[in-house]
């Protein structure tokens, strides 16, 4: 498989350093993957103290942004990376800002879920979500797999699964509106479940953009703003 090396430098220290951000995304990959999973949890079950700790917790992630961005920034400064190693940092500098602001959106799933069960949550809308974040859930997960792997073709795959997301989002919506025009009194929870659907499908676009950063980290190639049919063809041409 085509991938980048971070283990051929003659300074064992450099090659130590370009492997810890690696080490330090996943970690805070597996950080921002339990804080969706609770907010997801809180809201389908209209828990409003595991929405309380989705809010509680987004500054850890926030810190580890910071952290890892700062580490990049002594490496280019220090090491003057060029090549693939080049492309190692700016993919994590990218990566890190994407797995904020999922952490950003499932916080905000986390407040809805809160207000949602402090006001009488609509169980059956919530429910409905449920399946929705189960795929969002894989489909972060596997985008943190294939950086971990730095595997392009398995990118790539896991960029197709956002577009279920998408339909499941749409399916989400017609049915809101459709409940809220028959209720009209439940359109200010139900719409408070619409922003969650929303964050849910902005939170798979974000780990689309992870995968589409590890195919640039494996063939040098900027596939974002393109279509997949596009980046399938970007992906295989150098194999």
């Amino acid at each position: 498989m085509d991938k980048p090396s971070t283990s051929t430098h003659i300074s064992h220290q450099y090659n130590a350093e370009l492997e810890d951000i690696r080490s330090r995304v996943l970690a805070m990959g597996g950080m921002v993957e339990q804080q969706l999973a609770t907010a997801v949890t809180a809201l389908v079950e209209g828990d409003a103290t595991m929405g309380e700790l989705v809010l509680s917790t987004d500054f850890k992630i926030n810190a580890m942004e910071v952290e890892i961005d700062e580490e990049c920034t002594s490496i280019i400064a220090r090491r003057q990376p060029t090549a693939s190693d080049l492309r190692l940092i700016m993919a994590v500098i990218k990566t890190i800002t994407d797995l904020e602001r999922i952490g950003d959106e499932a916080e905000r799933i986390g407040r809805m879920a809160t207000q949602l069960a402090k006001a009488g949550t609509l169980k059956k809308q919530c429910l409905e979500l449920e399946g929705m974040g189960n795929q969002v859930k894989k489909i972060l997960h596997d985008a943190l797999d294939v950086f971990a792997r730095t595997d392009a073709q398995a990118a790539l795959e896991v960029a197709r699964t956002d577009l279920k997301i998408d339909r499941q989002y749409e399916g989400v919506m017609r049915q809101l509106i459709t409940f809220m025009m028959e209720d009209p009194r439940s359109i200010p929870r139900a719409l408070d479940i619409i922003w969650s659907a929303r964050a849910l499908e902005r939170i798979g676009d974000r780990a689309r953009n992870i995968c589409e950063y590890v195919i640039y980290l494996v063939k040098g190639k900027d596939v974002r703003h393109t279509s997949l049919e596009q980046i399938e063809r970007e992906t295989l041409s150098s194999q």
